[in-house]
């Protein structure tokens, strides 16, 4: 998350959803899900996060290490590259500098089950940056960024290998994207959307995810539902599989203004719909606490799970997702007019 003062962080206890009965999902969109553990989750993020990736700042040989990890992974998948030359990584000049001064995002595509409807995508996004070394606190300098944003960009692997799994397909495409300089203005994402490799009209939702490992177990805010119908969406894939306990609520932040302070922001004011999967900062948000060690795996896994049912959705709906015509006139004609 793109840095502000650090703001005191409320808890909402949520309602206890366990035990419920659980809805008919089709067999292979089942496996693809269950492959969504809190152990691989565990996993990445410890790579991600580890020391030796020195906080991820960009630009830093660390960010470029995690670069090439995403798109290995990305490769195994059986993605499609999306990024430059036939590569899954994209590569962007440094605001302000030479134009050999660059940084990477990464990008894949899965193409989708149906052969109209492929040509449409869903952007699944996260930054993979952090803010590199800093001041010491107790002899530790670097600033691992393990819930912001390695949970984030290990969602985006997770459900990338979750959704190229065989017949758990949407019919829509999926880019799987993860950027860079997030945390010094939204570089990467302003790179790629001003540079995307599909048409941009051709996108049809971008859901984004930025902190999701830690605070409280059974509710995520869920940004921008008030301003499209992805709103409802992630609202009724919630209540309707109430076996993840995992509750969206509004932002109720408003007056952090964090809807126009990560990627999704970027998508927004092209004119695609957007949601972002935000869990709130904490004492140890970008600094040298933010380690693999106090990540919630088991709760990350219920969120991308969320997430994974949600493009689902929005990849087999009958229709592309639609904005509230109010906020498309406040959020996207203010933007196309500079």
């Amino acid at each position: 998350m793109r840095s502000l003062a650090f703001y005191a962080f409320v808890l909402i206890p949520g309602t206890s959803l366990c035990g419920q009965d659980r809805p008919s999902i089709p067999p292979a969109v089942r496996s693809g899900m269950q492959t969504i553990t809190a152990a691989d989750i565990k996993r990445r993020i410890d790579v991600i996060a580890h020391d030796s990736m020195g906080g991820r700042d960009t630009p830093s040989r660390g960010l470029d290490l995690t670069a090439e990890y995403i798109a290995s992974e990305f490769a195994r998948f059986g993605l499609r590259p999306a990024g430059d030359n036939g590569k899954f990584i994209q590569r962007y000049p440094l605001p302000g500098g030479p134009a050999t001064r660059t940084a990477p995002n990464v990008a894949g595509i899965l193409e989708g089950s149906d052969p109209a409807l492929k040509r449409e995508y869903i952007v699944v996004s996260a930054h993979m940056d952090h803010v590199g070394i800093g001041a010491p606190v107790n002899g530790d300098s670097i600033y691992n960024g393990a819930d912001d944003d390695a949970s984030g960009t290990v969602g985006v692997i997770e459900l990338a290998e979750a959704l190229s799994r065989p017949d758990a397909r949407p019919k829509r495409s999926v880019v799987f994207l993860t950027v860079s300089g997030e945390e010094h203005g939204l570089w990467g994402s302003a790179w790629f959307s001003d540079h995307s490799p599909v048409p941009i009209t051709d996108i049809v939702a971008n859901l984004n995810i930025d902190m999701i490992g830690r605070n409280w177990k059974d509710t995520i805010v869920v940004i921008g539902k008030e301003h499209s119908d992805l709103g409802a969406t992630v609202d009724r894939v919630a209540q309707a599989h109430k076996e993840l306990d995992m509750r969206p609520i509004d932002d109720i932040w408003p007056e952090e203004n964090f809807y126009f302070r990560s990627d999704h922001y970027n998508f927004a004011r092209k004119g695609v719909p957007v949601l972002f999967f935000f869990n709130g900062t904490h004492p140890d948000y970008h600094g040298p606490d933010d380690e693999p060690g106090r990540i919630d795996a088991e709760k990350e896994a219920r969120i991308v799970r969320l997430v994974y049912l949600v493009t689902h959705e929005v990849g087999n709906a009958d229709e592309r997702p639609k904005w509230n015509p109010a906020s498309y006139r406040r959020i996207v004609r203010p933007a196309q007019r500079d």
